[in-house]
């Protein structure tokens, strides 16, 4: 008896048409049947926004050669709920985001569109996977990621994630033969100290530009994404979407309220 290939649902926040999401479609078409469905424009650092005040639209679209694609006028966050509630007649046995230009590590991960496709994905009890190489440029070199990222697929469609947890993947940005390993570890304790830098446009009038610089408090500490992508690791952060500071339960509920 043949056996059925998995469905594969994938997405990213860099646009359908971004180097990264070719480079993940092109690896997952080996493992399973792919169903694309992935924003029609640049959604970095919207986090897990969703669209409700404006309308959502999909566009059936023919780039990749797969089962089904469509372009998606919305967020990441969108794109994977419009895939399992409106596109797909079951649910994926994977999702997958990215590959995203650029760092997702650390408090990145707050922010990141990449990572939150793969968190709503969690949220649907859905193995997931969010990957993210350390090179934002449009010309950044994914031929290492390539083996990485099918390594790590293929543990997770075999042995599945713990429910409601998915993988934030990031991948250091040297050849393939220079990276040491895969490492499991923890999101570093880090932040961004960030500037709101105020220029005036033409007519005289205000107008700002966030910058700033990352900062790690838990520097040398080798048990963080940050050592290892330092270090020529790939790191492996499980995330979870439960955001319960389980630890201080205990010391508030001591308060007299």
């Amino acid at each position: 008896m043949k056996t059925k290939r998995p469905l594969i649902l994938v997405t990213n926040d860099d646009g359908i048409t971004a180097p990264g999401i070719a480079t993940l479609v092109e690896v997952m078409k080996t493992l399973g049947d792919v169903v694309v469905v992935a924003p029609d424009k640049p959604q970095s650092g919207m986090g897990h926004a969703i669209t409700i005040n404006s309308t959502l639209r999909i566009n059936k679209v023919a780039i990749y050669g797969v089962k089904e694609e469509y372009s998606c006028s919305g967020t990441p966050v969108d794109c994977v709920k419009i895939a399992i509630n409106k596109i797909l007649k079951t649910k994926p046995d994977l999702v997958v985001s990215g590959i995203n230009h650029g760092s997702n590590m650390s408090i990145n991960v707050i922010y990141s569109g990449t990572m939150s496709a793969a968190v709503e994905g969690a949220i649907e009890s859905i193995p997931s996977i969010g990957f993210s190489l350390l090179n934002e440029s449009i010309d950044a070199d994914f031929s290492a990621s390539k083996k990485i990222v099918k390594k790590i697929a293929k543990q997770v469609l075999e042995k599945g994630l713990p429910k409601g947890v998915c993988l934030n993947v990031n991948i250091p940005k040297v050849k393939y033969s220079d990276i040491k390993g895969i490492k499991v570890c923890r999101q570093a304790k880090a932040n961004w100290i960030e500037e709101l830098d105020e220029r005036k446009d033409p007519s005289g009038k205000s107008y700002f530009w966030l910058t700033g610089r990352f900062e790690n408090y838990d520097k040398g500490k080798k048990d963080t994404d940050v050592w290892a992508l330092e270090n020529q690791y790939v790191s492996i952060v499980p995330t979870q979407f439960d955001l319960t500071a389980h630890d201080s339960i205990k010391y508030i509920a001591k308060w007299k309220f």
